[in-house]
């Protein structure tokens, strides 16, 4: 156990995460992965390419009504640097089409959920055309939180990135060399001008992460505050928004009938 709640990336993680992708696309033909701009598409993108080689990765970006050119060009240069295919999907006009028959969706957040949802059906939908399995880029930090769309960045085949928290991510991409504008980019889910994660959480992810790694390690609330340097109120917001997210972490409950129930004495 850490001492003082910091994550620390373990030495073998690029070679874990190979193997782990290695083992669960061999029966495939690679992976499409939705490229984002952000530091965690950027990473699992080049751990694909690596572990997998070049043609087994396709990447796609899937700009809405908001995202600038700029963006989408700086995504096909980053899949070109890899040397993946890149696929631009504007997802824009879907969007659009749904909110035309859905009036009432105003709110910046259901609108941005309803983008996440169409952009992994669009992904879905290219994974099927070239017998591919999706790549999800969602990290620790963002699954312990239920800072996902169910069903949207948080319905995907494989999680790469799944046990790193965010700041082993940065610590990765450091280590990889990835490029620093992706690096230092101010981590968003993109749902309205000017939103960022960090002002939504109400830490920084620094932060967050060591209240995470100290629920992680079994710790009390008493002691991830004393350990943090956090407020007792802090960290027990931070516990509670983890454990109102449970049901973004499990399948669907199912009520037990049979002799063997999916999800929860049904073993594959």
């Amino acid at each position: 156990m850490t001492s003082d709640l910091v994550p620390r990336l373990p030495d073998h993680a690029e070679e874990t995460i190979a193997r782990f992708l290695r083992a669960h696309v061999s029966s495939s033909a690679g992976v499409v992965v939705g490229l984002s701009g952000g530091v965690d598409s950027a990473l699992c993108a080049r751990l694909a390419r690596d572990a997998l080689g070049a043609g087994s990765v396709l990447a796609v970006a899937l700009p809405d009504a908001g995202p600038s050119q700029a963006s989408v060009s700086e995504a096909s240069e980053y899949a070109r640097t890899l040397g993946v295919a890149c696929r631009v999907v504007p997802v824009g006009p879907i969007v659009a089409a749904l909110r035309a028959q859905l009036p009432t969706l105003q709110d910046p957040t259901d609108v941005g959920n309803a983008t996440a949802r169409i952009r992994m059906a669009v992904l879905y939908g290219i994974a099927r055309e070239t017998g591919r399995r999706v790549l999800g880029t969602g990290n620790k930090s963002e699954i312990l939180l239920g800072y996902f769309t169910k069903f949207g960045d948080g319905g995907v085949d494989l999680l790469p990135i799944g046990d790193l928290y965010k700041t082993e991510v940065w610590e990765l991409s450091g280590r990889l060399a990835l490029p620093e504008a992706i690096r230092e980019r101010v981590p968003t889910a993109g749902f309205w001008p000017g939103q960022t994660d960090e002002a939504e959480l109400g830490l920084p992810y620094r932060e967050v992460d060591r209240i995470l790694r100290g629920l992680e390690e079994l710790r009390s609330e008493e002691e991830i505050a004393r350990l943090t340097g956090q407020s007792r109120s802090v960290v027990a917001g931070v516990l509670a928004r983890v454990a109102s997210n449970r049901h973004k972490r499990r399948l669907p409950p199912i009520p037990k009938l049979a002799l063997r129930t999916v999800g929860i004495d049904w073993r594959d």
